[in-house]
């Protein structure tokens, strides 16, 4: 018999103090205070920047409100002595400390990682950088587009005899956000067990290598560049596989993938193709794997017949014979896709301030005993009051800090 656990998400209990900016800096305090912990956000009292970018009238910064929901609002100017003193408070009760700026910026500052674990031998410190912290570009800002163009993301996605290009989505910085929140989780779980907390460190360029995966392992054994395009088609005349894209009759774009020969009869099958397919000579996927211009006819020929129908039918066929395969969804297609709206990844906050209910993101988990709760961005400073008064800043003492503009 299982008994309710009191409160929402599995991080509730856990303090955290974040000194950070941008998506990458922002994002894993986010899903933090999604599963239930308490992330206080300390921003200069004049605001970070980002609550001015992405306006529309009427409404928030989407940027700010996408990466910051949940979290609490503290002013410190931390160019005062008197703001570092009352962070070093806030640290002294924290499980996690985060910043993202410029290696050696945060010593330079006051908050680097040796001065915070005297203060707080069981800190977790998190250190988010563009480039990592050691390398000749280390102490060089870094961006997204940045870690992409590094990264191999641009090939990864680029169509041959066309320019590579960053894409428009912030691939990188979403995945050393989520890279940085793993890290601090298994970080916390060391402290909670030994007592003793650490620094842990990543960067954007580091997520996007990773987030290349078998296929940069693959480059670099091969010493070779794959080929892109709207297709890979790997394997050996034994084992064959193809993961392609192709448009229907109307252009609506759709992917399908299989590995093995008894898995391409019954995909092609089921199209209705595999009879034209085998009188040209491709009834075994294998063929296909005997040379690039074997490959290249055989997609030319799959992407005529896939011209002659509906991409819902095709993908139903697909589907059907237990084969993958999906329409490739826009932005917008993807915030209505079915699987997406059952499963809550997106969802819908209602914002009173504005009047309005808006679609936003959800949360990527289901916790089947302690939920996530995703909440709203913070106004600057809303959580002052509450915060300083536990370090024993009474209202009195908070108005003078804030004459003096040290909040």
């Amino acid at each position: 018999m299982t008994h309710p656990i009191p409160g929402h998400g599995p991080l509730q209990g856990v303090k955290i103090v974040a000194c950070s900016t941008a998506q990458a800096g922002t994002v894993p305090y986010m899903l933090m205070a999604d599963l239930g912990a308490e992330v206080i956000k300390i921003e200069a009292p004049t605001g970070d920047p980002s609550r001015r970018s992405s306006i529309f009238p009427g409404l928030p910064s989407t940027y700010f409100e996408t990466n910051n929901r949940g979290v609490k609002s503290v002013t410190l100017n931390l160019k005062e002595p008197e703001a570092l003193d009352i962070l070093y408070k806030l640290v002294a009760q924290a499980d996690i400390f985060g910043q993202n700026f410029r290696p050696g910026a945060a010593e330079r500052n006051g908050f680097g990682y040796e001065t915070l674990r005297k203060i707080n031998p069981k800190l977790v410190y998190l250190s988010i950088s563009g480039y990592g912290p050691k390398g000749p570009n280390a102490k060089l800002p870094g961006t997204d587009s940045m870690a992409q163009a590094l990264g191999g993301i641009a090939q990864a996605y680029s169509t041959p005899g066309q320019p590579m290009k960053t894409g428009v989505v912030s691939v990188a910085d979403e995945t050393c956000a989520i890279l940085a929140f793993g890290g601090m989780l298994a970080a916390l779980y060391c402290a909670k067990q030994t007592g003793v907390g650490q620094k842990v460190e990543t960067s954007l360029l580091g997520g996007q290598i990773r987030l290349m995966g078998w296929t940069l392992t693959t480059a670099m054994w091969r010493g070779k560049d794959p080929v892109t395009g709207q297709a890979r088609i790997n394997g050996t005349p034994q084992k064959p596989a193809i993961s392609a894209s192709f448009d229907d009759r109307d252009g609506k774009p759709l992917v399908f993938q299989l590995n093995r020969q008894e898995k391409w009869v019954k995909a092609m099958t089921a199209l209705g193709f595999y009879e034209a397919l085998s009188a040209q000579g491709y009834a075994d996927l294998g063929v296909a794997m005997d040379s690039p211009e074997r490959q290249k006819e055989l997609l030319g020929l799959l992407d005529g017949l896939f011209a002659t129908g509906s991409r819902d039918v095709w993908v139903a066929a697909l589907r059907a014979a237990d084969v993958v395969a999906a329409p490739i969804n826009t932005l917008l297609e993807a915030a209505n896709d079915p699987d997406v709206l059952a499963n809550g990844y997106i969802a819908e906050m209602d914002y009173p301030k504005h009047g309005k209910k808006l679609k936003v993101h959800g949360t990527p988990w289901q916790f089947s005993e302690t939920p996530a709760r995703i909440g709203v961005a913070p106004e600057l400073g809303e959580h002052n009051t509450e915060i300083l008064a536990r370090i024993g800043i009474g209202p009195d003492r908070l108005a003078d800090l804030k004459a003096r503009k040290i909040v």
